[in-house]
This record gives structure tokens, C-alpha cells and sequence, in this order.
């Protein structure tokens, strides 16, 4: 099995030595047992605030266990992909394309 990078420590230490006053409002995060990649991206807008964000888009990647999360919150909230697409920042096709390979 191929490990991934260590998130819960790497993000872990870069909040206690450049943001040490964002300890609390990221601390339920960091404490979690698992860390998925939403929970980095968020992580990501907590620390960072940047108005960049369609740049960034182009270099996130999900793993399995994400897209499936993705599609859950959908189904468990009654949205359509446009609706989906909108609050994760994603691309409707994708969406799409996640629901015709994962469903």
C-alpha cells in the first residue's frame, strides 16, 4: 500500500510556527484521527484566504474515499451536480464524471 503525505503533522506544525493565532479555529480539524482531502482543503482556506482560488483548482486531486464523500454530501443533501459543483468549487462535468465511474 502506498502511504501518503502525513497532513495531520505537516499542517500541525505549520499552524503552531506561522499561525499559532488560528490554533483554535483549526484545532477540530487537526484533531482529527483521519484527515481527508476536504478536510486539507479547508485547512487550506482557513490558513491562506487567498481570492485566487480557480488557480489553485487546477491542482487539487481526490482520492477515492474524497470523490465518494463528495458524492454522499450530494445524495444526503438533495443537490444537483451544478448545486455540488458550486460548493466544492469544482467543475459540473466532473461531477459528472465522478457519479458515471463511482455510482
Amino acid at each position: 500500500m502506498i502511504k501518503g503525505p502525513n497532513y495531520k503533522k505537516i499542517y500541525t506544525d505549520m499552524v503552531l510556527a506561522k499561525y499559532p493565532g488560528k490554533i483554535e479555529v483549526c484545532g477540530n480539524i487537526l484533531n482529527k484521527e483521519y484527515m481527508s482531502i476536504l478536510d486539507v482543503i479547508k485547512l487550506n482556506r482557513l490558513l491562506f484566504e487567498t481570492d485566487n482560488e480557480i488557480a489553485n483548482q487546477k491542482l487539487r486531486s481526490y482520492d477515492k474515499r474524497t470523490v465518494l464523500e463528495i458524492l454522499h454530501y450530494q445524495k444526503e443533501n438533495k443537490l444537483n451536480n451544478i448545486q455540488t459543483a458550486v460548493h466544492f468549487k469544482l467543475s459540473r462535468n466532473t461531477i459528472t464524471r465522478w457519479k458515471k465511474s463511482f455510482l
